[in-house]
């Protein structure tokens, strides 16, 4: 391994540990979302009306209402299996680096959204990793701004070889 520098864009410049250490963090990011795509894909039975109507804070209206108009509910349904399962493989493969960071963020934004880990809410289901404030979509939405910040699908990934990027040193 050399201590080659890249540059990101005109003032990150970072070394080859923090650019394998990024690369892994969207490479991992990407698996989970993936993942969880593909599941509910899998799944026949699979809906999100039970995230859904366990809804507290300012969306729960929102929410019953999806619930309750099937066309929505099956829009809804299919946005979040094929937007997961498409922001993870992108994630994964280094495509649409920026454009699917900032995507997966606003997902991931959605969810915490619809269920914030807030104390004083109580959910029919046990919140996993909700502290206080902070749970894994929260986590998961900041290292993926984190991701969109420093581009690495331009050094290691598909948009490297689709789009030509000469960002390397």
């Amino acid at each position: 391994m050399t201590d080659k520098n890249y540059t990101l864009s005109t003032s990150n410049v970072i070394d080859n540990l923090q650019l394998y250490g990024l690369v892994t963090l969207r490479v991992l990011i990407g698996w989970h979302l993936l993942y969880e795509g593909i599941a509910k894909l899998l799944n026949p039975y699979w809906s999100s009306a039970a995230f859904l109507l366990d809804a507290k804070w300012i969306f729960s209206g929102v929410a019953e209402w999806m619930v309750a108009t099937p066309s929505i509910l099956s829009l809804v349904d299919n946005l979040n299996i094929w937007g997961l399962t498409l922001i993870g493989a992108c994630l994964m493969l280094g495509l649409f680096g920026r454009h699917v960071s900032l995507a997966g963020m606003l997902l991931v934004l959605v969810y915490y959204l619809f269920t914030p880990s807030f104390w004083w809410l109580e959910y029919a289901r046990p919140g996993e990793g909700s502290y206080l404030v902070v749970n894994k979509n929260l986590i998961e939405a900041c290292a993926l701004f984190v991701i969109y910040l420093f581009p690495t699908s331009e050094i290691i990934g598909l948009d490297r070889l689709l789009f030509n990027n000469n960002s390397s040193n």
